[in-house]
């Protein structure tokens, strides 16, 4: 089935001028609908309209404004939902129950903000008698948002939300590989009746030239940004000049370390979900194994059974447990780092191709040496390291090697061991037992390379109020004589 062209959505306008380009379905190589490509005057022209919207509006000022709008937008999501999922197996490859969870989640993301949007709240302070400083939380401005490929809903809503209830205005730029999700998203958007023309605007990828003009753009106050770290160091320098705030969620390097007396079923369940789900392609998928070397070999059996009976295939089948990735440069890449696994380490399971299209199964590969780039570097697919340790302190030190912070996992019988666990690792997030637990009440981001900010949760608003001291001198009213 094919669609319409995506198009831009600027000031209340949909915009469709120009040439088109393809977008494909990972699973089957075949161009399922078309967009047009954007431009840097088009995402000026966009900057622009939210910066009018954010000054000629009342949208900054009304909360319950902010929160009606935002009710309708989840509303006409949901609405949509069965398409918009149909739409990501079909542009992302990923598998329809992933597809469907993560439209939810952009759902309840958006009523959470919805709610989030009328308890704005600053504070008061008496300094000296009869002097009042007012600290009053306001909307930032205008808010650019990039959006990656690997959860084009979530992770839309995810800073859209936060940037409406904040009171900002916004320009969006999805990725170039699922143009056809964002456009219905912005279709049902554009139909909630309480937001004002010019509050949210959108305009598709080219190359880099909107996401270069967004980052430049002196119309744009802040910028929200979900990637790779590489792209968000460019980013932030980018931004330097017009001193943008900016607000990362980057590349993670997630370990998940097991315990000799961790329930070891439970741990290669809740792993093979946590590094399989979306295909390996998400930032805090477990990305290493960190076994106790007395129950190593024990769960490497368990774990291996589990992901190779993994069934991978494409996302509209409903015995799939695992899609496509997202084109065939990504399986290509992931094919070399599998050869450089067996060379650097040992092959336990060893992914191969399954056809023409971007299918691989997954891998697992032992390896000792931990500054290999294998482990230092985020590999962002279906392969995992395992590596062992003989205590808690190398345990710790082991799950501190990369640069990255942005999410882990620790399984252990021992309360206490978890805890301490939880507080030493350097991450935003440590799930105990568990893995891939989020939520829109729960903040998550990164320490080191994975990024600035959190997103989700109250701290979600941050990166787009700021705080306003407003002092007076009202005088005392029965003061001493």
């Amino acid at each position: 089935m094919t669609h319409s062209p995506a198009r831009h959505y600027i000031c209340g306008h949909w915009i469709g001028d120009g040439p088109l380009a393809d977008s494909v379905n990972p699973a089957t190589l075949a161009p399922i609908g078309q967009y047009h490509p954007g431009s840097a005057a088009l995402a000026d022209s966009a900057a622009k309209a939210a910066r009018d919207a954010f000054f000629s509006t009342d949208w900054a000022y009304a909360p319950r404004l902010r929160a009606q709008a935002l009710l309708e937008i989840a509303d006409r999501i949901e609405a949509a939902k069965d398409e918009i999922a149909d739409l990501v197996v079909a542009e992302n490859g990923k598998i329809r129950a992933e597809a469907i969870g993560e439209t939810m989640a952009a759902i309840s993301e958006t009523r959470y903000y919805a709610g989030l949007a009328r308890d704005i709240r600053g504070s008061m302070q008496e300094i000296m008698p009869g002097s009042l400083s007012l600290f009053h939380r306001e909307a930032a401005g205008v808010a650019g948002i990039i959006v990656p490929w690997n959860a084009p809903v979530t992770l839309l809503m995810r800073s859209l939300a936060p940037a409406l209830a904040a009171g900002c205005t916004a320009v969006i730029k999805p990725a170039h590989q699922t143009p056809l999700v964002h456009a219905r998203i912005m279709e049902a958007i554009s139909q909630a009746p309480s937001l004002p023309k010019g509050v949210v605007n959108s305009v598709n990828e080219n190359g880099i030239d909107v996401g270069r003009a967004m980052t430049a753009s002196p119309d744009i106050d802040v910028i929200s940004f979900t990637g790779s770290s590489q792209t968000g160091q460019a980013i932030m320098a980018a931004a330097a000049p017009t001193l943008k705030r900016v607000g990362l969620e980057l590349g993670g390097k997630a370990p998940a370390v097991i315990f000799e007396d961790a329930d070891l079923d439970l741990a290669a369940r809740e792993l093979t979900h946590g590094a399989l789900a979306m295909a390996g392609q998400i930032c805090v998928a477990a990305a290493r194994f960190l076994v106790h070397e007395s129950v190593a070999k024990e769960f490497e059996t368990r774990v291996s059974a589990a992901f190779k009976s993994v069934r991978v295939g494409p996302g509209d089948k409903p015995e799939s447990q695992m899609g496509s990735l997202i084109d065939l440069d990504n399986r290509a890449r992931i094919e070399r780092l599998i050869e450089q696994a067996g060379d650097e380490g040992e092959l336990v399971l060893k992914g191969a191709a399954l056809s023409e299209a971007a299918f691989l199964t997954p891998t697992l590969f032992r390896i000792d040496d931990v500054n290999s780039p294998l482990v230092q570097e985020e590999l962002f697919g279906p392969i995992v390291s395992i590596e062992t340790f003989a205590d808690e302190q190398e345990a710790v030190a082991k799950a501190n090697a990369t640069a990255y912070g942005l999410a882990a996992s620790v399984f252990t019988a021992d309360h206490h061991r978890a805890l301490r666990m939880a507080r030493a690792i350097r991450a935003g997030t440590v799930w105990l037992n568990s893995h891939l637990k989020l939520f829109a009440e729960a903040e998550t981001g990164g320490y080191g390379k994975s990024g600035l900010g959190r997103l989700h949760g109250p701290e979600g608003l941050y990166d787009f109020l700021e705080t306003k001291h407003i002092y007076s001198e009202p005088g005392r009213v029965g003061g001493m004589a």
